[in-house]
Parts: structure tokens; sequence; C-alpha cells
């Protein structure tokens, strides 16, 4: 790998200034009209030959293979001009739930959001089972802070224990502790409830994977894991991805993008891609910078700051030969997982929303809030079966569940923001993170990496391709202005 040099410091740097069918219509009464629609998961249910038996011939014939085209009748790297952007912009933080972010949306006055149930006397009526160091019953509760404790996990065995074959009741056994099912209310999270009540939701967006971190990212940018189950040192040495990655997609055929991180770029976690497309990353300062100019990339992914105490930063900072990188690990910590204090990540998303908004290319820009995983927090929507990638199992140890790639994880926050976002809108499509490669492939006809990513539905449905509701830049609630240990 190339040295950092003067051009292109790897180091922390922050923002300027202040800190289809199914859809749901907000109470706006906004009617969706004429949308580009493709199917949730075609033959979702079914698996590759080498992990689950044969594809059946009646179902083989629709699903499109990797390295088809969206559009085969028109070249690779042509543009989609039905999709109204130029600029997408993918920005995924750490490990929280859809109900535990979210779930309180109701409350919040949205009538769209499918979160958490909540009875006369204004509690969440949502809980699991207990254990012997908790009440027999836990119901899901309000955290009264933004600050994180650590009795939660995302690992492979507990989160197929949490989802316990869809009963979803195995939360708080997986680690003997009431925290996962807790939930944070709007007063204690401003800036993402006015997220997600300003623009349009999924309620049916689950991560890729029932794992960790870096098996969830690498389905972000490849379309598969390629049998990684865990945010691990030595991953970090596997090879790369069969049929590469989005940006070697991005790359041949000449589509602009970057990668702007705050700390270290997420896409360390393939680092074969640090190694080819050194040029292509950028300090978070670069992305405030291009926004202001109007000069983004065709594709960006902006990174938080992950920090030491993160999986990605405790991986990294194990990694000889990613030292470099990994030398210039926050400390803090701004991506939301815990036990980071959700406050830096308010503040941070808030400051990169803001500079999207106020940017001149904001009329043409498409940008995808979402989470990697659940971290281990209670959501009540069973993961549906989900097609798998590829015919790559998932490498299990002696003590691992046994299970392949061939279901979703639990529930994530995912947030569409653009001038046609439906204001207060919910979609209930079913979308994972390889939704967001399906949309990059969509708009410039690329082919696909995997049988995931080829059957995935776009975020077209939710939006409102009629006319752009929010073509004037909304303004944001943003973070509290009592920061972690007291008023700021």
């Amino acid at each position: 790998m190339p040295p950092p040099d003067a051009d292109l410091p790897l180091s922390p740097d922050s923002a300027p200034g202040a800190p289809e069918p199914g859809a749901r219509e907000p109470a706006t009464g906004i009617t969706r009209r004429t949308l580009l629609r493709r199917g949730a998961l075609a033959g979702a249910a079914l698996s590759l030959p080498a992990l689950a038996g044969p594809i059946r011939p009646a179902a083989a014939a629709t699903l499109r293979r990797p390295g088809s085209l969206p559009n085969p009748r028109a070249r690779a790297g042509t543009v989609n001009k039905a999709m109204p952007f130029d600029h997408i912009v993918v920005v995924m933080m750490e490990n929280h739930s859809f109900d535990n972010v979210l779930g309180a949306l109701a409350v919040a006055g949205s009538t769209a959001a499918d979160g958490l149930t909540f009875g006369s006397t204004g509690a969440a009526t949502n809980s699991n089972p207990g254990t012997a160091k908790t009440a027999a019953t836990v119901s899901a509760f309000p955290f009264a802070s933004t600050a994180q404790g650590r009795a939660v996990s995302q690992t492979w065995n507990a989160t197929h224990k949490q989802i316990d074959a869809g009963r979803m009741d195995g939360f708080v056994r997986s680690t003997g502790s009431a925290q996962p099912m807790g939930y944070y209310p709007q007063t204690v999270l401003p800036f993402a409830y006015s997220l997600a009540l300003t623009f349009t939701i999924g309620n049916r967006w689950f991560s890729s994977a029932p794992c960790q971190t870096f098996p969830n990212r690498r389905f972000l940018m490849a379309g598969t894991a390629y049998g990684n189950i865990a945010s691990s040192t030595s991953s970090l040495y596997n090879a790369p991805p069969p049929n590469g990655t989005i940006f070697d997609r991005l790359q041949t055929h000449g589509i602009s993008w970057r990668n702007y991180f705050s700390d270290i770029p997420q896409t360390v976690i393939i680092p074969s891609i640090i190694g080819k497309y050194f040029t292509h990353l950028a300090p978070i300062s670069r992305f405030h910078s291009d926004c202001a100019s109007g000069k983004l990339p065709s594709v960006s992914f902006v990174d938080p700051e992950f920090g030491l105490v993160s999986d990605v930063g405790s991986a990294l900072a194990g990694t000889p030969f990613l030292a470099g990188i990994s030398a210039r690990l926050g400390r803090v910590g701004g991506d939301e997982e815990d036990p980071q204090d959700m406050y830096y990540g308010e503040k941070w998303a808030y400051g990169i929303l803001k500079s999207v908004l106020s940017s001149p290319a904001w009329p043409r820009t498409l940008l995808i809030y979402t989470y990697d995983e659940h971290g281990g927090y209670y959501d009540h929507v069973p993961p549906p079966a989900a097609l798998a990638p590829d015919s790559i199992p998932p490498k299990l140890g002696a003590g691992n569940v046994r299970g392949g790639y061939n279901i979703y994880g639990p529930r994530v926050p995912a947030i569409v923001v653009s001038p046609y976002s439906i204001p207060g809108g919910a979609t209930d499509v079913v979308h994972d993170h390889t939704s967001v490669l399906a949309t990059i492939e969509a708009k410039w006809n690329l082919p696909a990496l995997t049988y995931r990513d080829a059957n995935a539905a776009t975020v077209m449905d939710f939006l409102d391709l009629e006319q752009p509701p929010l073509l004037h830049p909304p303004k944001l609630v943003g973070p509290s202005s009592t920061g972690p240990s007291g008023p700021v």
C-alpha cells in the first residue's frame, strides 16, 4: 500500500461550522404516482446450489445473474436519466436496530412507521423473556440519555439466538441484560427523528447478514461477505471478493467516486480497495468543500469516526499492514457503536446533512442513510429469507450456529434523503445493503456483482418521481444542546 502523502493526510478532520408496491403514504396526503419499481426480491427464499440445493427452474429463469446489466438493451455505463439524481451519497453508521433508534416514531407523529407498539399509558408493549439476572419479562423502555452500555452483542451466534427462528425473543437471553430492549425517544435523538420525519424511511431495510460489521459492510461494497461472519483481524487477510467491488465497476466505466473518511476509510475492510484506489480516499473536510462547491463525484461513501473502541477500530489496531491507518484512529468515536455516546454520531451526521442540503448540487443529489447491523438491540420484525449472493458459504467454526447467507439480519434504520423523497413517508418494500449497489448499478447500467445485488430492490420506491416535494432544502433539528456530560 502506498504511504500517505501531503495531498491526502490520513487523519481526522472535523466539519466546518456548527456542530412499488407496499409503500405507505404519509399523513400529508402526498400521493405516489408513476414509480420505477422493481420486485423486492425475486425468488428471495431460494439459495444457490452450493448452499441449499438447486434453484428451481421456474425461479432460475426470473433471476438476474452476476455480470448481467440492469438494462441489457443499453451499453454498460449508460446513464439512466429517469432516475432524478446525478450524485449518490452513502452514509452508514454502526450497530443499531430500527426499533432502537426510530422505534418511537409513532409517538413523534408518524403514521407510516412500523416501530414499537405503545399502549394507552404511553409505554411500549413489546417485550422479551428475561433471565435470572433480569426481570422475568423485560419490556421495551426508553433510554434517558445518549449514553450507551456494553451489554449488547451482534455476533453470529448471538444474532441467531436473538432472531430465534423468527420469534425475535432472544435479545435479553443473548447477553443476560435488559439493555437490548432499550430505545431512544425523540427527545434524546432529535436529529435522527427529524431526519426520519422529514424524508422517507424504509420499514423493511434489513442488514445483509445476521452478524457483525465486517461482513455487512462487505455486502455494501461487494454484494457478498464471501465467507466472513465476524469483525476479526484475521479476516483482513482474506483474498479480495471473487467478482470485485462496486468501486471496480465504477472505475472500469469511468464513473467518478470517492471514499471520504473521518479517521479511517471503511474501504480498509477490503484492503485491496485501498491498494488499488488510494487516490480516491479523501478526508471529511474535502466532502464539505466539495458539497459547498457543487463538485461531488457521482458516488460518495462518507464515513464517520470509527474510533478505537469500535469493531472496525479494534480490528485495525492489531493489523500490522494497516498500521499507518490504524495509528490515526480517533479515541472518542462517532459512528454510534456501543459504548460510544450517541451524541457524537448525531453531531457528525447533522453536519453531513447540513452540507448536503446547502450544496448547489442538492436538486440532483440522493443520500442513503443507514446502519450496518442491529448491534444486538431489539427489533420486532423477523428477518425474511434472502437470496444467497454466491456459492461461498459462511466459514463456521465448531461452536458456531449452523446457517448460511440465505437470511437477512435484523432491521436497521434507513432513510433516503432527496428532493424527491416523500415527506414523512415510508416504504414496506424489502431492502438490504445491496439495494445501495442495485441503485448505483441501475443509475449507470453497471454489471451486477452477485446474485444478491442483481436481484435487490433499488431505492426508487422511496421517491415521488412526478414532483420534488423537497426541492427547497428543509431545515433539520440538530443534536441535543446537552452533550454527553452536560451542557455544551
